[in-house]
């Protein structure tokens, strides 16, 4: 049972997606939050699997309430989804690099907000790979250029693992990953989580942000 916590200052949108959410087979929601700070407070208490949070909200934003969350030591476990009509470069990627796990708009359909969190419970990569890249790609084509290939924040990494944050960056599974380095699916997962660890990653979503931002993929590539 994936258990989540509602966050919105909008009490038509987080009872929506309450209703949405229970519904749904092997999910529970077990708190609701109607800012950041109640989100934080929560969550620590709650300790849910996912936390589904608006960006825009009084006293603290989810920006920065899925910062302390993701930062929480405590909290190593729980996932971060953000629900959000601002969809903006500039939100999403400070939502991400905020520890974000992904996002997904208010508009989208009940069945992808559903999936969307089962997802991210699981572990797996951003939720649209393909839109989260052109999205991070129009970001960094507005900032300073990227760094060398081998920048110190990719100093710790071993050629396989640089190969490894490359292809995790471009959307790929495990399962593709595995197939593209002619490794198993498990000595993947297994490059996947040192890579994680090495770079201090929350999840893929950060992984992304790195390859980008570090000068390993370069916009258009």
């Amino acid at each position: 049972m994936t258990r989540v916590l509602v966050v919105d200052d909008q009490a038509l949108i987080r009872s929506a997606v309450r209703d949405l959410l229970d519904a749904a087979d092997g999910i529970e929601v077990v708190g609701e939050a109607v800012d950041g700070e109640e989100a934080v407070a929560l969550a620590a208490s709650l300790r849910p699997d996912v936390v589904v949070c608006d960006i825009r909200m009084p006293r603290m934003d989810g920006i920065e309430a899925t910062r302390r969350i993701c930062d929480d030591p405590a909290l190593a476990e729980t996932r971060v989804l953000v629900l959000t009509t601002f969809e903006e470069d500039d939100y999403v990627v400070a939502a991400l690099r905020a520890g974000a796990s992904g996002f997904i708009g208010k508009g989208a359909e009940p069945d992808e907000i559903v999936q969307a969190v089962l997802a991210v419970d699981e572990g797996g990569a951003l939720l649209s790979p393909a839109a989260t890249r052109a999205l991070i790609e129009r970001y960094v084509r507005r900032t300073e250029p990227a760094a060398p290939r081998d920048a110190p924040t990719l100093a710790v990494l071993t050629e396989r693992e640089r190969e490894v944050l490359q292809l995790v960056a471009r959307g790929r599974s495990n399962d593709e990953i595995a197939a593209a380095l002619f490794i198993s699916p498990h000595t993947a997962k297994t490059h996947v989580k040192n890579t994680m660890l090495k770079l201090g990653a929350h999840d893929r979503a950060q992984l992304v942000i790195a390859a980008y931002e570090s000068g390993l993929l370069v916009p258009g590539q």
